[in-house]
């Protein structure tokens, strides 16, 4: 028996470039903090939890970006606020790293995880002298 000169099943066509146009915009919505746009993209059906080629999620992106009212619209609507990136950073110790008080309120009255990622948004408040981000109303 000879193995066929395609593998099985066939592996299925990427993206179209009209997909990938759209997904880039996505994500510079979130970098933007632009909530009722990418807000209306997720309702029509977008994937709350699209992510760039380096596992970074529009929540991530807005969160890094000091967004809190665009994390907050993206968590109502199912984005996991836990969401790891390929480095195994949070959105949490993002906002942490980037000094962005309000976007750790936001993501901890969405349930965040303090102590998800590596290093995880408790010891990068500590490497950073931040350790009081977590004092706020939400973080009690």
């Amino acid at each position: 028996m000879t193995e066929p000169d395609t593998p099985y099943p066939p592996p299925s066509p990427g993206p179209d470039q009209e997909t990938i146009d759209l997904a880039h915009a996505l994500l510079d919505l979130a970098r933007q903090g632009r909530t009722e746009q990418l807000a209306a993209y997720v309702d029509a059906g977008a994937p709350a939890d699209l992510t760039d080629p380096a596992g970074n999620t529009l929540l991530m992106l807005a969160a890094y970006h000091g967004h809190a009212d665009l994390v907050r619209e993206l968590a109502r609507r199912g984005a996991d606020v836990d969401r790891l990136n390929d480095r195994g950073q949070s959105p949490l110790a993002g906002a942490v790293f980037k000094g962005e008080p309000e976007v750790v309120d936001a993501l901890l009255e969405h349930g965040a995880d303090p102590d998800a990622g590596m290093p995880s948004a408790r010891d990068t408040a500590q490497m950073f002298g931040r350790a009081g981000l977590f004092d706020g109303p939400a973080r009690q």
